[in-house]
């Protein structure tokens, strides 16, 4: 039944919403639905809190989710924030909802576009993901609202997977952004001659080219599914294009192009997600035993090939 559940999910987050103009030629709905068989695959680890979802105030085109329990922060605890990208670049975190429930467990604020009754379909952009940090600053501020205060708004990061994955890396110019996630997508290369940006037969690409990598501050997390994945390649090469920051790449063998987002609470990616924030965020430094070291848990568990630069070993 679970695993009926998690191909009907793909089913949803491949039929959403219509044609991606960042798919690249040549890729088909089971290359894209790809994932980790879930059968023996790691669960999702949730965090201390319990997680909930609400409209977000004053903007019908988000989603928000957030710990039940607001006491712990800011005294005892710090919330950062998270604003997602849905892959192919989707109006719709709800598919997501696993996978984000979980990162909110750990102590996350997660933000998320959802669709508006009577508005054009359309794709996702950065400045959705912008305009979702900017309404994480009102919040905080809000005299009324149960967030204020509460919200570590010097604390974002840009997270989102294969079109959303390319959505985060264009965010991360922005000087609030202070750690992006990459997941299952990279930069492009065009062919030579061709200029950048160009997109080939298919038109403009919202898939970015390596002039956008010198423009991060901060920490980046690169994760893909392995050899299935028809974007490892990208990601592979992001990952040898970026010098300037602190970065870790995984290759989760097997994972396929849609890795574990739909397993139960969003699987082994949402782990690494999680621990990635609480690292990052919260200077956590048992979580930072995923990443950090030459005996870093991901490095020295066969089913992940790793590399990283800036990490203290």
């Amino acid at each position: 039944m679970i695993q009926k559940i998690i191909v009907f999910a793909a089913a949803v987050f491949l039929t959403g919403v219509g044609v991606c103009l960042a798919q690249p030629p040549g890729i088909t709905r089971e290359m894209i639905s790809r994932a980790l068989p879930l059968e023996g695959a790691p669960k999702a680890e949730p965090g201390p809190y319990q997680a909930m979802s609400e409209p977000a105030f004053g903007s019908p085109g988000f989603q928000v989710y957030r710990p039940t329990a607001l006491d712990a922060f800011p005294g005892k605890d710090t919330l950062p924030v998270m604003v997602w990208g849905n892959g192919g670049c989707g109006i719709d975190s709800k598919t997501f909802s696993g996978f984000i429930t979980t990162i909110v467990s750990h102590g996350v604020l997660v933000v998320g576009t959802v669709p508006q009754e009577g508005a054009a379909r359309r794709q996702e952009t950065a400045d959705d993901m912008r305009a979702a940090i900017e309404w994480a600053e009102k919040e905080n501020a809000r005299a009324s609202s149960p967030l204020n205060g509460k919200i570590a708004v010097d604390k974002v990061a840009a997270m989102g997977t294969s079109c959303g994955g390319f959505l985060s890396i264009t965010l991360g110019a922005d000087p609030r952004v202070k750690s992006i996630g990459v997941f299952n997508s990279g930069v492009r290369t065009p062919p030579a001659g061709q200029p950048q940006g160009a997109g080939g037969r298919g038109g403009p690409s919202s898939q970015p080219t390596a002039d956008a990598l010198s423009k991060l501050h901060g920490p980046v997390l690169l994760l893909n599914g392995g050899e299935p994945d028809f974007l490892m390649g990208a990601s592979a090469a992001t990952f040898e294009a970026i010098n300037n920051v602190l970065v870790f790449y995984g290759a989760r063998h097997n994972g396929g192009h849609s890795a574990t987002y739909f397993h139960p609470g969003g699987g082994e990616f949402a782990n690494v997600a999680s621990n990635w924030l609480l690292w990052t965020f919260k200077g956590d430094k048992e979580a930072g035993k995923m990443f950090v070291g030459t005996n870093c848990s991901l490095c020295t568990n066969s089913n992940w090939d790793v590399k990283s630069k800036g990490i203290n070993k």
